[in-house]
Formats: C-alpha cells, structure tokens, sequence
C-alpha cells in the first residue's frame, strides 16, 4: 500500500526543499552581501557572507547525497537537521534582540525550524519501515 509518507515522495521533498540552501548558498557565493541588500562592500563581512553560504551549500548538497538511499541516511539527516536546526535558533535570537527581518528572511526560518525537522521525523518514519517496505 502506498502512502503520502512514502520513500519517493520523501525523496521528492527533500529534493525541492534542498534547493532552498543550494540557491542561497550559491546566490551568497556569487553576490555576497549584495545578496540580502547590502550595496556597499564591506571586506570582512563579505568574507564571513561567502564562508557561511559555502556552508550553506554544502549542507544543500550532502542533502541531496543523501536522496538515493534515504531510507538509509538517518544518522547524517539527523546531524544536518541539527545543524540547520542551531542556525535557525541563531536567525531566531537575532529576530527576538535585533528585530524582525524581511520575508526570505523568516521563509529562511521557517525552512531552519519547522520543514527540515519535520522532513527529519518523515525519514525516521521511512528509515523505520525497513527495506523491505520502503
């Protein structure tokens, strides 16, 4: 019996969520700061801009290593989804101390603390069926 909950379409969903951090990472290496508004260039910043969306786009990328066997990839989904899990902690506490920032900003939050635990617990859910019944 097939269900909404199934391998492929797990495999589908992290396929199109994981163009969220393979866009922004690349969008970050290529226009730096430029990228969220800032016009001037600042070195340091820029620098520190184009390391993390480097990180970003490598956790983009293990992501999708992971989509053909990820019925078999709890262990690393799980340490990715923490590690996005702290970042968006992060963006959370500069919201709450600095202010609210502009929607891709909280669509970046949303991704961080809501969609990837909840694609975490859809593969757990799939990793637990086994292979037979995936």
């Amino acid at each position: 019996m097939s269900s909404f909950f199934s391998r492929r379409n797990l495999q589908i969903a992290v396929a199109i969520a994981g163009l969220v951090p393979l866009g922004a990472g690349l969008a970050g290496i290529l226009a730096g700061p430029g990228f969220v508004g800032q016009t001037a260039p600042v070195i340091n910043l820029t620098s520190h801009f184009a390391y993390l969306s480097g990180l970003l786009l490598g956790i983009g990328l293990l992501f999708y290593g992971m989509i053909p066997r990820i019925e078999r990839q709890g262990s690393r989904f799980r340490l990715l989804t923490l590690i996005v899990a702290i970042g968006g902690l992060a963006r959370l506490f500069s919201l709450l101390t600095v202010g609210v920032p502009g929607f891709p900003m909280l669509f970046g939050l949303t991704m961080e603390l809501v969609v990837t635990p909840l694609l975490c617990l859809w593969q757990w859910r799939v990793e637990r069926r086994g292979p037979a019944l995936v």
